[in-house]
């Protein structure tokens, strides 16, 4: 479908919002229908595109996880990112990670000291202590290819979901977005994570699938993709959002 073009009988009906401040909206193809965007109510999400995750020597690889293709992930992402720029669509980067005393990832009590894979890592490895996503470390850091601009926005987060104790859900509604493009890793536990939150709060969460990383191979990648264009959300890729972008400039 070309953007602009009407829907006609037999083509699915796009969803989300047709018309925004009386212009046309974009019509990203995607699963399981097109959706409507438009550059003022439209944001990409960059999701923990940090050391700790797509980086040799960072958490994840230190924990055992394959993040061999990461690198191919960090490429795409960021021909996403050059594309919302363009465009005048807002980047929201999402940072995970915790003080330096890990106050805020919470202590025995909270479900994440037991889950979190970095830190039963550090546990298990007490020379890793304080090495892995404490703020103001390496781990910490967004990977130097996709390092945020000038206008591009960084909210840290504490949890799973970026929108829990955080400040994005502000930051979007404050701007007028509604529509949220979801790229990083990883795609089944922070990607999938904030986009079910993004649901609930009544965002259109379309995920990039071929600009995600998952972390538990192929078959994980593919649960979280059919959670979300089947419950959640929907499902593009990084070419349809770049020549959506190109086109409608």
């Amino acid at each position: 479908m070309e953007i602009g073009q009407k829907v006609t009988l037999g083509y699915p009906t796009p969803a989300g919002l047709p018309m925004v401040d009386g212009q046309a909206a974009w019509v990203l193809p995607a699963r399981p229908e097109p959706l409507y965007l438009h550059p003022s109510n439209t944001a990409l999400i960059v999701v923990d595109m940090q050391n700790a995750y797509a980086s040799v020597g960072g958490y994840v690889d230190s924990a055992g996880f394959d993040i061999s293709g990461a690198q191919r992930v960090i490429a795409r992402i960021a021909a996403a990112i050059e594309a919302a720029r363009s465009a005048g669509v807002p980047v929201v980067y999402l940072q995970n990670g915790w003080d330096g005393q890990y106050v805020e990832a919470g202590g025995p009590g909270s479900p994440n000291w037991h889950k979190s894979n970095a830190l039963k890592t550090m546990r298990k490895f007490p020379e890793l202590e304080g090495r892995f996503l404490a703020k103001g470390g390496w781990d910490y850091e967004l990977v130097e290819a996709l390092a945020p601009q000038g206008g591009d926005i960084v909210v840290p987060k504490t949890r799973y979901s970026g929108f829990f104790n955080s400040t994005l859900d502000s930051t979007l509604r404050a701007r007028g977005i509604r529509n949220l493009v979801f790229t990083g890793i990883a795609t089944n536990v922070c990607v999938e994570s904030t986009l079910r939150d993004a649901f609930h709060l009544e965002y259109f969460g379309v995920m990039l699938e071929d600009a995600t990383h998952e972390l538990g191979g192929a078959a994980i990648q593919a649960g979280s993709v059919y959670n979300i264009e089947t419950f959640f959300g929907w499902v593009s890729s990084v070419e349809a959002f770049v020549n959506l972008t190109r086109n409608a400039r």
